[in-house]
């Protein structure tokens, strides 16, 4: 029997990543959706997660959190989706996901709040500058029609996830190469199917509060 795969989530936050690899894995899930000063801190939700954040995973007996962990666990865990290059070819896969993850996610976060790296103290912090990591952004984005060569992976959902955020709400610069990588990624089924779920509890949630 396979082992049961549950989902915590809310539409409104990175759970949308994780969604979007799960329709990419297509293997069958469960939703447990969570509000953010309700579920989510509830002590049921953190014996799953203590920071009380989603997404996470439970896969059987195993439990993830943090979207680019997700990725790649998921596209180990179900090998036969393809989602991964072969552990030999995984240089670029590992290196460009876990960049989104940290140097891309704290200078643009960093950016959001409105704060600036002083020049002198750069090479201190793991971003180093914002215009250090977009460029370094393009840089991968440019090198192959996807971030780990010819192939569709997990990266391709973490790092297409950022850029298009980043887009959308004008955190990252809207340089073409960025446009053009991430046309390749939005017209695939599985972010469609995965966008129109979460659209749609979005919606749900929202009436909800109007109502409250």
């Amino acid at each position: 029997m396979a082992e049961e795969l549950v989902f915590y989530s809310n539409p409104m936050s990175r759970g949308r990543i994780a969604r979007w690899m799960l329709e990419e894995v297509g293997a069958p899930y469960r939703t447990e959706w969570l509000t953010f000063e309700g579920s989510m801190k509830a002590p049921e939700y953190l014996a799953v997660n203590p920071m009380g954040k989603v997404p996470a995973i439970r896969h059987g007996k195993t439990v993830v959190t943090e979207a680019a962990a997700i990725c790649a666990y998921m596209a180990d865990a179900f090998p036969e989706a393809g989602l991964a290059p072969p552990a030999n070819l995984r240089g670029d896969y590992y290196r460009w996901m876990f960049f989104a993850a940290g140097p891309v996610e704290m200078a643009v976060s960093l950016k959001a709040f409105g704060l600036s790296v002083p020049k002198e103290r750069e090479r201190s912090i793991g971003c180093g500058s914002y215009q250090s990591v977009l460029d370094a952004l393009s840089f991968a984005v440019t090198r192959a029609p996807y971030i780990a060569g010819d192939a569709f992976t997990a990266a391709d959902v973490y790092v297409g996830s950022h850029i298009s955020w980043g887009l959308q709400f004008g955190s990252l610069e809207t340089r073409q190469e960025y446009q053009a990588y991430w046309d390749r990624l939005k017209d695939r089924p599985a972010y469609l199917k995965a966008k129109a779920i979460d659209d749609e509890e979005m919606h749900r949630q929202l009436e909800a509060m109007k109502k409250s």
